[in-house]
């Protein structure tokens, strides 16, 4: 079943709320104010077919259950509990986990209830601003349930490699199901990193040939989203480590060998992810040092000036003295005399500076020393 995108705002944007009042009893399950409504699909499958629908009432999956070997559902939305608690009742799942389902801002985990796994993990996404959403997903023996804040996700390919029936997916149980989930979700954020990092090599050409004002907000604001990256899958690398690390009759070997090379892919995630931090850091200091060079070269120019026009202020105040016996008020060309004096004064100052590499963008020094590495006296 296609899942279509809503129009809402970046996840990590709105700051979480209590949503449970002090000494609630522990699994209660209270809806956020901004949650979406819940829809329901379902995706069964086995080595003979698949069936996909969208479901309104959580007892219409009772008549699936034990007629495929695998059941995905997939719930977007909380903002009905009622149905959230009705799927938990049908799979046996803790009201511990349903609790943090609802209540968002969860830390990726990995916890085992009886003979559930629960993880929690992050989505994301980025199209009009950063987006984060927190993916919670159960393992039992022979279903997945996974749910979402909000419509739409990555996992599209994981759909379409079990309706095509391409590779080995509906061959295989419900935990090579989760393992194919999680690797799509990690995989997600190569794409939101490839983005920024052509964010990054944009606002670097721009400092260098175009700077504008508002070049430093726009560096805060990718190393701010990049933290919030970072915040999001360091977590769920210690969670998939958990994962690997503690041993689970709900995982095969075979699955388990698949999730090391996942916990490979989130290592790179995370060299990358420091190494476009570090990238973003450092367009700060160049930003910072292009403006600073920029104001001393404004600076530079006027102090030229001024210095031009300090001995012709020199010259015009003295000759505009007021003295009597002063030598050249009687002769015809004084006046032009002294304009010509000036003239030549402002002529070798400039012919000065030039000279010295004052005038020029460059300086003296660096030509000097790349004459004298040439041999050239």
């Amino acid at each position: 079943m296609s899942k279509r995108r809503r129009g809402r705002r970046s996840g990590r944007r709105h700051a979480p709320q209590m949503r449970v009042e002090p000494f609630t009893p522990p699994g209660t399950l209270t809806a956020d104010p901004g949650a979406l409504p819940t829809r329901i699909a379902l995706l069964a499958y086995g080595p003979e077919g698949h069936v996909e629908k969208e479901i309104h009432d959580p007892a219409e999956l009772r008549e699936h259950l034990g007629r495929w070997p695998v059941l995905w559902v997939d719930v977007d939305g909380l903002a009905d509990t009622g149905l959230i608690q009705a799927i938990g009742d049908l799979f046996h799942l803790h009201r511990l986990a349903l609790e943090d389902v609802v209540h968002l801002r969860q830390r990726p985990k990995v916890e085992e209830y009886g003979d559930n796994l629960y993880l929690v993990m992050r989505m994301t996404e980025c199209r009009e601003m950063l987006d984060i959403e927190q993916f919670s997903l159960f393992l039992g023996r022979g279903f997945v349930v996974t749910f979402q804040e909000d419509v739409g996700d990555v996992l599209d390919m994981v759909r379409g490699r079990i309706r095509s029936g391409a590779g080995r997916l509906r061959a295989l149980g419900a935990d090579h199901l989760a393992h194919a989930i999680l690797d799509a979700l990690i995989d997600g954020h190569f794409p939101v990193l490839e983005r920024y990092g052509d964010l990054l090599e944009s606002l670097e050409d721009q400092i260098l040939e175009q700077p504008r004002r508002n070049l430093i907000g726009e560096i805060h604001q990718v190393k701010r989203d990049l933290l919030e990256i970072r915040r999001a899958i360091w977590p769920m690398r210690d969670a998939l480590s958990a994962l690997l690390r503690d041993e689970s009759a709900l995982i095969t070997p075979e699955t388990r060998f698949y999730l090391r090379d996942t916990y490979d892919h989130i290592i790179q995630l995370i060299d990358l992810e420091e190494t476009q931090r570090e990238l973003v850091a450092s367009l700060t200091d160049l930003h910072l040092s292009n403006v600073s060079t920029r104001l001393n070269e404004v600076m530079k120019l006027l102090t030229i000036i001024a210095t031009i026009f300090m001995p012709l202020s020199w010259i015009a105040g003295i000759y505009g003295m007021n003295f009597v016996h002063m030598p050249g008020l009687g002769w015809r060309w004084g006046f032009t005399a002294a304009l010509l004096v000036m003239a030549f004064t402002a002529g070798g100052m400039v012919t000065l500076f030039w000279r010295r590499g004052w005038l020029s963008p460059g300086s003296r020094q660096p030509r000097e020393s790349a004459k004298r590495e040439e041999g050239v006296p």
